[in-house]
């Protein structure tokens, strides 16, 4: 059994102040984009009817997430991030893009994948989440048995996990999780296949930044085995 409480979040909360811009985004536009209380109703969030729901796990400043929803305007997205800076950013650029699909949660994602009902997922996104590289930290790490568990329960069969990371001990932690557990696979089937960005997969200003510096970035894509029930009482 997963409890609510197995899970906390060790990163920061707040960075610079934000400016009147990004203000006025928490306090005018990001109101409308959060996401109920209580048990959610993928077919309830947005007020039209979504031909799948997608969630971005830690969505940073929303670039990626953003991107995202403005191409698969038919697609609903779900977006957690406890960085009120990031939720700021977010929060304006769905407002000047017009982005109805969104809905964000500004805390860490385990709550909403405890609400959602089983299936409910076609792709989850875990992109440069932080590898706490310290011996003492990795126990802090997202990508982890529990959360992989909550992700097997909530996304359907053949749904896609998408994940990306910049640190080599982190990229090794993550296959160790991914490949042992039942309700994962692998879609690799070439090097090129986690060296190299698909096309519908825009770069973040993260990544940017590390390519500059002369760090490469491994992407992977797993899927959720259609063989494997999972009940989390």
């Amino acid at each position: 059994m997963i409890e609510p409480t197995d899970y906390r979040f060790y990163g920061r909360r707040r960075g610079r102040p934000l400016n009147p811009g990004r203000r006025r985004a928490l306090d005018a536009v990001l109101p409308a984009l959060l996401l109920p209380d209580g048990p959610l109703d993928p077919a309830a969030l947005f007020g039209f009817d979504i031909e799948d729901l997608w969630f971005e796990i830690g969505f940073g400043a929303g670039e990626h997430l953003a991107w995202q929803a403005g191409r698969h305007p038919r697609i609903g997205f779900i977006g957690a991030e406890p960085y009120i800076n990031g939720v700021a950013s977010l929060a304006a650029r769905a407002d000047a893009e017009g982005l109805a699909n969104l809905r964000i949660h500004c805390d860490d994602a385990t709550s909403v994948l405890d609400r959602l009902p089983a299936n409910a997922l076609g792709r989850v996104f875990i992109l440069f989440p932080d590898p706490w590289p310290k011996a003492r930290h990795r126990r802090r790490r997202i990508v982890a048995r529990p959360m992989l568990d909550r992700l097997a329960r909530t996304m359907r069969a053949g749904a896609e996990l998408r994940l990306a990371t910049d640190h080599d001990d982190y990229l090794d932690r993550m296959l160790e999780q991914l490949t042992s557990h039942p309700a994962f696979a692998w879609t690799a089937a070439c090097a090129d296949d986690w060296r190299q960005r698909p096309a519908d997969w825009p770069e973040t200003r993260y990544e940017a930044k590390a390519r500059a510096a002369g760090v490469k970035s491994t992407y992977l894509r797993f899927a959720r085995h259609d063989s494997v029930a999972v009940s989390l009482a």
